[in-house]
């Protein structure tokens, strides 16, 4: 029986994944963290209504620092999904497929959500 000299598929370790995939796979988590931020917020709203002493525990716990930097990664998010959405909208007319547009544009969504974040505090 001969072998024949057939390329084989890269395995994890080797193969790298290109930047417009991890964008896309980011999209995705961000997604997720969307819908769980938003019903963490929607959940403060009842705490609000419980009181005012409620409504000081609630304070209380929102200036933890850990609480601050997951605020700070959910406003982000909240922009880099949007970008990627603007960038959907982009495709949808049917440009900016080549690769080099894919990979500028991609540098370019995660450099205008970076700044609409720090715009936003």
């Amino acid at each position: 029986m001969t072998k024949h000299k057939r390329p084989l598929s890269p395995h994890l370790m080797i193969y790298r994944l290109p930047l417009t995939g991890i964008v896309s796979i980011t999209h995705r988590m961000t997604g997720v963290v969307l819908a769980m931020g938003l019903i963490i917020y929607v959940a403060s709203f009842f705490i609000i209504l419980q009181g005012n002493d409620a409504y000081l525990e609630l304070q209380s716990f929102l200036d933890l620092t850990i609480i601050r930097i997951g605020i700070w990664f959910f406003v982000y998010a909240l922009f880099f999904h949007l970008c990627h959405g603007i960038r959907h909208l982009v495709w949808d007319v049917g440009t900016g497929f080549e690769k080099d547009d894919m990979d500028r544009n991609a540098i370019i969504e995660l450099a205008f959500s970076f700044v609409l974040t720090l715009i936003f505090y």
